[in-house]
């Protein structure tokens, strides 16, 4: 093995062999039997919700076969038991003999811990940035009773209240019940709010204050809407294969713009006052078998990853994230290193809280908690939704039964008063407490109907009294215009050999005129409405133009400009142009050949859809099977610019996609004059597009990742996993840094538009730099500084069995998730099987010390400037993209050929010349040091600093 991927999250073979029977041995315990790696059948999941006001509390049957086997044998029907058993054959004859090897060795779950074990949780309240909430949270804490500390950290259950996500209240202090709400592109299941371009769109602008804007118009939605907790912004997953499923939730696949992004998007949600949520932690990288049984699995994959890889890519961001003050952590479904992502005390205490020094809370992804004890252990502080193993049940692996394990000891007192802590500090630091913004009415929509008037609970089949449940506020603002400039900025321009900007007069500058006129026809399912955008549940279906991906990122649009429309209202007025519309896929060409043999000017419209994996859409589970178009997309360009004025037509070629598509088919086409990648742009899609065609806005977006010609182009590790490769998918990282751009440099790949592309409609020239040296060189960053501030200190001495039994005359609804418990009469006191590890006190890192981290690793140690200058003949906006290379090093350290490493946007007048610095910190100048377990800086050699407008386009240079 590489030396950089030994000592890292998982230990020896030898120690992973001892562990793994030590961990295997324990399941005869009663707690690790049923609860450290439980693996109960989860029911069809309910992510996804047809609002309806008279089955509010249904769930949507899954599509899935291998979710359909209970119903079939409820009825003994003996065809339909024998399908199911052929069925069950052929996944196991596909597992082949890996995976029935895998079966018969993990009869249980799989040991829980081979990722090294980092306890007891560091506790929250030691920096300074947060200190003074956590004085005020301490003394809210302090007077709790033992069932309100368990409120704040347990979810209600699924259906159990108005939002995706709600926790109890603490009634006697005056702490409310929390609301958590998606998503990354608005307020999901609301009514009047905004549906914003997706996070890859975002990620597209290169653009840091419209990051800002983006999250802070989301948060003032979301805080008109009664919503506590945004859960978003995405940087989870990074994009490791370009066919991931939810990688159009994210900001692009680099870490460094991810890290930017979620920086910017959390700054602007929280200076509205209403939390952030940064996920999934971590390496979430595709759909199928993220989940325990939601692919037929009892367990889900583990991504395994090396020390160096975890720290320099794929928490990188997160990094960024917790520096901004994020107040919530999602953990997410899969394993890391075969450790459960909510129960990974290695991820969630060491690397999260201990290296990062993170202050807030810690939130499991919905049902991704998948023990009790051991997740609270490990550095979980709130489960969500609530329900435990299986979807709206109430049978919740924390609620009552947390209340339990404090009073029979085996969750130390201590440790809930962190998570506790935790939350309510979160909510001061927001200033949540200020009922002038925050009303603590909750929320005054309903995520389950859209009907005016319904029930609290619709989960609960308890009779309830009907109430308002939604008020329609209109929260949008005019954050339309928002919404259009990020689409238009996130629009890249891939091609243009003249034909762009258009003019609504007479065409474009390159068009071929006639004396009649000017011919342009509109081609393309996805220039159309189809049957709106909310035609499918979270939009889980391509139809119509492409404006979001699908799952519980998505929102309810309150409506959708498209581009058939946009285009054909911008030439209204124009008396010598004709726009005709064919708005499928299929035009009746070989009926009606005048359709192309009369167009002049052809612009032709498709797309690739993907999302979350809880739904499938015509074969595409959650990740696309490929990096084609969809529905014959490919075919419908090269038959339209073949045939379009007989050949000699011009094309502009207009893409709606999740994330990178090939173009090889179509891209060499003589007559394909102009290519623009529009990303999903949310509401305003036709309107920005337009902006962008007729040249009212100059484009200026950048790829926020690399188009290959091939999916191969990207790598063995760039492949999504389609079929299991054990009972336990294990899913090795083996490429280790290597991922997109760094990939294609490292093999010398040449692709079709490389990581941070996009042309414009002027030119700009890069010249001079100059590189200022602010600190000296040195291998580790400064000691670890003290603590600003100690933890809240509490009594830890078990609380009066009495006040966690139900109050008298309780009414209870069926399947809430309440913190009481029936009786004490069986709190039996045992020592506890703690985990292997959990005693034994670990040094602090080197690389901690703060928010973000050692603060040293935030201090700029040079930087480097660089003259722009706009050469063209209209203004527009520069991306100037700062890539750096580390010194040539006589150890074994391999280093990809560039990083990048910082990236400003500009607007420029014709002929002005701008100087723009980039500070670069100790952090930007590290790499991850397995040994040291610190960021180390190279101290022999030369950095070398590029400057361009995309990776491969880096005219000007300097070193250090």
């Amino acid at each position: 093995m590489d030396s950089s991927k030994e000592q890292l999250l998982s230990p020896s073979y030898e120690q992973e062999e001892e562990r793994f029977r030590r961990s295997y041995d324990a399941r005869e315990s009663s707690d690790f039997g049923s609860d450290l790696d439980a693996t109960e059948f989860l029911q069809s999941d309910p992510l996804t919700s047809s609002k309806s006001s008279a089955t509010a509390f249904s769930t949507q049957p899954r599509n899935r076969w291998l979710r359909k086997p209970c119903g079939c044998f409820a009825g003994r029907s003996t065809k339909c038991i024998i399908g199911f058993l052929c069925l069950f054959a052929l996944v196991w004859l596909a597992l082949g003999a890996g995976g029935f090897f895998a079966f018969n060795k993990y009869k249980q779950s799989p040991p829980d811990g081979l990722s090294p074990p980092w306890y007891p949780t560091p506790k929250g309240g030691t920096a300074r940035s947060w200190a003074e909430s956590y004085r005020k949270a301490s003394e809210m804490v302090s007077k709790m009773t033992l069932p309100e500390k368990v409120n704040v950290t347990t979810g209600t259950g699924w259906k159990m209240g108005p939002a995706v996500g709600n926790t109890g209240p603490a009634i006697n202090v005056g702490f409310p019940a929390l609301s958590l709400q998606d998503g990354p592109l608005g307020i999901r299941f609301a009514d009047n709010s905004t549906a914003f371009p997706a996070g890859v769109t975002v990620g597209a602008t290169w653009n840091k204050e419209l990051m800002y804007q983006w999250g802070n118009a989301h948060a003032i939605e979301a805080r008109k809407k009664g919503v506590n907790v945004i859960l978003g912004p995405c940087i989870g997953p990074l994009g490791r294969m370009p066919a991931g499923g939810r990688n159009w939730e994210g900001f692009g696949a680099d870490p460094y713009l991810q890290g930017i992004a979620a920086a910017e998007s959390i700054k602007g949600m929280q200076d509205e006052g209403v939390m952030a949520t940064i996920k999934h932690l971590v390496a979430n990288e595709q759909e199928h078998f993220r989940q325990s049984w939601e692919w037929g699995l009892p367990n889900a994959l583990s991504t395994n990853i090396d020390d160096r890889t975890m720290h320099e890519l794929y928490m990188w961001p997160f990094g960024d994230a917790v520096k901004a003050g994020v107040a919530s952590v999602m953990c997410s479904y899969n394993m890391i290193n075969n450790s459960y992502a909510c129960g990974n005390s290695k991820l969630l205490n060491g690397l999260l809280r201990d290296e990062m020094g993170f202050q807030g809370f810690v939130m499991s992804d919905w049902l991704a908690q998948r023990s009790g004890v051991a997740s609270a252990l490990a550095g979980l502080d709130m489960t969500m939704p609530g329900d435990g193993l299986s979807w709206e049940d109430g049978k919740s692996l924390w609620g009552h039964e947390l209340t339990r394990s404090i009073l029979n000891g085996s969750v130390p007192l201590d440790r809930l008063n962190d998570m506790v802590t935790r939350v309510v500090a979160a909510w001061y630091q927001l200033s949540q407490d200020d009922e002038s913004k925050f009303d603590r009415k909750g929320p005054n929509f309903s995520s389950w109907t859209d009907e005016p008037e319904g029930v609290f609970a619709p989960g609960s089949p308890t009779e309830q009294d009907t109430i308002q449940v939604n008020q329609y506020v209109n929260a949008m603002g005019d954050h339309a215009t928002i919404a259009r400039q990020i689409a238009a900025e996130g629009t890249i321009l891939l091609r243009n050999e003249g034909l762009l900007p258009l003019t609504r007069g007479s065409g474009s500058n390159a068009t071929v005129r006639r004396d009649a006129p000017l011919q342009v026809a509109i081609f393309g399912e996805d220039a159309g409405p189809g049957d709106g955008p909310n035609h499918c549940p979270d939009r889980s279906c391509n139809q119509g133009t492409l404006a979001s991906g699908w799952g519980s990122g998505s929102v309810e649009f309150p409506y959708l400009v498209t581009p058939a429309e946009a285009l054909s209202k911008s030439w209204e007025d124009a008396k010598d142009v004709e726009v005709s519309t064919y708005l499928t896929n299929k035009p009746p060409f070989a009926k009606q050949p005048a359709i192309l043999h009369d167009a002049q000017l052809c612009i032709v419209f498709a797309n690739a859809d993907s999302g979350e994996g809880y739904t499938a859409w015509e074969g595409i589970n959650g990740d696309r099977p490929d990096l084609f178009l969809q529905k014959g997309g490919d075919d419908l360009i090269v038959e339209v610019a073949q045939g379009c004025h007989d050949g000699d037509g011009d094309v502009l070629v207009v893409i709606h996609a999740v994330g990178p598509v090939t173009m090889e088919k179509w891209i060499d086409l003589p007559n394909v004059k102009a290519v623009l990648l529009a990303n999903l742009p949310g509401q305003e899609s036709g309107n920005a597009l337009a902006d962008v065609i007729f040249g009212d806005a100059n484009p200026s977006g950048k790829l926020p990742w690399t188009i290959g010609k091939t999916l191969d182009d990207y790598g063995d590790g760039a492949k999504i996993m389609y079929l299991p490769n054990g009972v336990v998918p294990q899913q090795d990282f083996a490429e280790g840094l290597y991922v997109d751009y760094r990939h294609f440099d490292k093999y010398d790949v040449n692709p079709r538009f490389e990581f941070g592309f996009g042309l414009s409609y002027t030119s700009f020239n890069f010249t001079e730099c100059v590189v200022d040296e602010l600190k000296a060189k040195s291998e580790l960053p400064s000691p670890r500084p003290k603590d600003f501030a100690a933890p809240p200190d509490y009594d830890t001495s078990i609380p009066n069995e009495e006040e966690a039994l139900f109050p008298a005359g309780f009414r209870k609804l069926e399947k809430y998730v309440y913190p009481y418990l029936d009786t004490i009469d069986d709190i039996v006191s045992e020592p506890y099987p703690y985990p292997d590890g959990y005693d034994t006190k670990q040094p602090l890192s080197g690389a901690g010390g703060d928010e973000g981290g050692n603060p040293d690793l935030w201090e700029i140690y040079v930087t480097v400037s660089v003259n722009v200058t706009n050469t063209g003949s209209r203004a527009g906006k520069v991306v100037p993209q700062l890539y750096l290379s580390y010194p040539a090093s006589s150890s074994e350290t391999d280093f990809p050929v560039k990083v990048l490493r910082g990236f400003d946007k500009l607007l420029l007048d014709e002929g002005q010349t701008q100087e723009v610095i980039f500070n670069l910190t100790r952090r930007d100048l590290s790499y991850w040091d397995i040994q040291a377990q610190n960021w180390k800086m190279v101290t022999g050699g030369e950095y070398k600093f590029m400057v361009g407008q995309s990776s491969r386009d880096l005219p000007v240079t300097g070193t250090w």
